[in-house]
């Protein structure tokens, strides 16, 4: 996928999440994890900048997912010594948000035929479901639109049940 399919496939991966972040009471983790989570959507490109590093190798697995997790947890910690607040709550908020935005960009590039090796180191073996090519620019386009929707819809119940 392109940049906007991973955008959308962030968001609606996120949009239940953010949901329930607002109906308990934690409408800033919403607003800050679906930042994060469109930030993180490209992260594990970052292998086209890197030489030695193939694309869809290292950076798209279930490791690198739980890699940018500990960093995140790590984020959690050190808003904590800045802002103060709740280590274990900030913690668990920055590995998670960090773990399900590269999920979230694993999820998308599954889409394509390509796939991810998403088990590697422990199995070199491609996951794919063969949707659609990655430059399919009317599939990006309704990724992208399809994320959009399900923010919009999380957003609509959680203006009527708050």
């Amino acid at each position: 996928m392109y940049r906007r399919g991973h955008w959308g496939v962030s968001l609606l991966v996120f949009a239940p999440v953010g949901l329930a972040f607002v109906l308990l009471g934690r409408p800033g983790f919403a607003v800050v994890g679906g930042a994060a989570m469109l930030w993180l959507s490209t992260l594990p490109d970052v292998d086209h900048r890197i030489p030695g590093i193939t694309h869809r190798g290292p950076t798209h697995t279930l490791a690198f997912a739980l890699l940018v997790g500990a960093v995140g947890a790590g984020a959690g910690i050190g808003l904590t010594s800045v802002l103060g607040g709740d280590r274990t709550t900030l913690v668990a908020f920055g590995f998670g948000i960090g773990t399900l935005g590269i999920l979230a960009h694993l999820l998308a590039d599954a889409l394509t035929p390509a796939g991810v090796p998403a088990l590697w180191p422990l199995s070199g073996r491609d996951f794919s479901v063969y949707l659609t090519r990655a430059d399919n620019t009317l599939a990006n386009y309704v990724l992208l639109a399809v994320g959009v929707c399900a923010t919009a819809a999380a957003g609509f119940v959680a203006l009527r049940v708050a």
